[in-house]
């Protein structure tokens, strides 16, 4: 056993059971020192991902406690405070999880190199991903640009087993000096928002556990038609976790593939999903373009408004826009901090289509409001729904959000419980949202409840003509 220390730099992998890297570095008999540092990288993060990475974060020193081990608290230049831990404990090793974010490929391949000029032991692992973007290829090498043929490519793979938590965490004979966590305010920017989230926030590897295995005893056989009902309780809900690494991808993946072999055929479906997360690494690591400039080059002529001070843009960002599943979805978003998938197309679709505005806008009000923010995951998703993006339907799919609300929302519950202006008897999460949100948007739920901004039929025919106008 060795008395050189290893430090474990956790980012967005808090959890202790299926961890590659804190694996090797208990394997390893050296001690080990778990750090987390406050960069750039988080103080750049929106409010509500910012605030939930730092509950993750504080639910992940108390797991490491229980262990043994104590999770050591710095903010800085990531390379400056690795540079300073190792100097200050003599460690000999820094071991992370891969991400894949330009901004954090940039820095850690920095790090990684630097380190290894010190004769610093930098290792990065996988773990975040099944697998690694770059191990996808078409038949002719490159990459991968509709999603169906990547399915294809991976759906037979083998994903290898979840690794077991570690039985102990050795420690250092000292620690290092740690700063407090409740200093860094990460949540200052939730104001009054943090209260009413909260109770929706299911934290850490346990709670994220406890999720997997409900979805798979009681939701997942269904999950092909029920995941379309937004009313109705019928999905995983994990991408919360999956977000922050509170629950790894391989033990989603095994417990669906266990799920399909007993007969429940809704689980192809929840493997498909994993998949077509993976599919968003992929294209972000081969076109990094992707989290802040149209995949599609040819796009960047389009007409959109990219005036976020426009009226309608207002009224989208308030649930205002008179859209009743518009509304109602971004009215989950702020009481909740996540938004059904079925509203997500929506929501997007109307914002980019019907109001005419740049994907982007919608993009950064997702990236501060959301808990289950990915980087990856959200860039797609917009693009996917402005049509600048990877995506095998021709660009013209615009979503009616009336008559899809007719389709999946036939009783007019999610509705109800999300709106209530004009009703009588308002459900408790539609008084939410007016608790939630900040007073200088002066609403009421007393209220009336607003003529649509643009008429789904009208927004239609705009978006059309605009598209039949352009070159593609």
């Amino acid at each position: 056993m060795s008395s050189t220390p290893i430090i474990m730099w956790f980012r967005r992998d808090l959890r202790l059971s299926d961890h590659p890297a804190l694996k090797a570095a208990c394997d390893s008999g050296c001690p080990v020192i778990p750090v987390v540092i406050r960069d750039g990288s988080v103080d750049d993060l929106g409010a509500a991902p910012k605030w939930r990475w730092g509950l993750g974060v504080e639910h992940l020193a108390q797991s490491l406690a229980d262990k043994g081990s104590k999770l050591i608290f710095r903010s800085g230049d990531a390379l400056k405070v690795l540079q300073k831990l190792i100097e200050e404990t003599g460690a000999g090793a820094v071991y992370w999880s891969r991400l894949y974010d330009p901004q954090a490929v940039e820095r850690d391949s920095t790090i990684k190199a630097t380190l290894k000029e010190q004769d610093i032991d930098a290792r990065s692992y996988g773990g975040h991903l099944m697998f690694e973007p770059w191990t996808a290829e078409t038949k002719t090498g490159g990459f991968y640009k509709v999603y169906t043929p990547f399915w294809r490519s991976v759906k037979d793979r083998e994903v290898d087993a979840p690794l077991s938590t570690p039985g102990r965490i050795p420690a250092p004979d000292a620690w290092p000096d740690s700063e407090a966590l409740d200093d860094w305010a990460l949540g200052s920017a939730m104001n009054r928002g943090a209260e009413i989230v909260r109770p929706y926030v299911r934290l850490g590897e346990s709670a994220a556990q406890s999720r997997l295995g409900a979805f798979m005893a009681s939701k997942v056989a269904s999950y092909d038609n029920g995941r379309d009902i937004p009313a109705e309780d019928r999905t995983s809900n994990l991408s919360e976790n999956l977000a922050l690494g509170e629950i790894s991808p391989h033990q989603c993946w095994h417990a669906g593939v266990r799920a399909l072999d007993e007969g429940k055929a809704g689980a192809e479906t929840f493997l498909k999903e994993l998949v077509w997360r993976e599919f968003a690494y992929h294209l972000m690591h081969h076109t990094p373009r992707i989290v802040d400039q149209n995949w599609k080059e040819d796009w960047d002529s389009f007409p959109w408004n990219e005036d976020e001070r426009r009226a309608e843009v207002k009224a989208w960002k308030q649930g205002r826009t008179g859209i009743q599943f518009v509304d109602a979805a971004m009215r989950e978003m702020y009481v909740t901090g996540r938004m059904h998938n079925r509203g997500r197309m929506i929501v997007a679709s109307y914002l980019c289509k019907h109001l005419m505005c740049h994907w982007r806008i919608g993009q950064r009000w997702f990236d501060d409001c959301l808990i289950d923010w990915d980087p990856a995951s959200n860039a797609m998703g917009w693009q996917w729904s402005a049509g600048s993006g990877p995506d095998a339907t021709p660009y013209f799919r615009v979503f009616n959000p009336v008559t899809q609300l007719d389709k999946f929302d036939k009783n007019r519950d999610y509705v109800s419980r999300w709106i209530a202006e004009g009703r009588s008897n308002k459900a408790s999460e539609a008084l939410s949202y007016f608790d939630a949100i900040p007073r200088s948007w002066n609403m009421s739920p007393d209220d009336g409840y607003p003529d649509p901004i643009v008429a789904a039929d009208q927004g239609r025919k705009r978006a059309l003509s605009a598209y039949e106008n352009r070159d593609f």
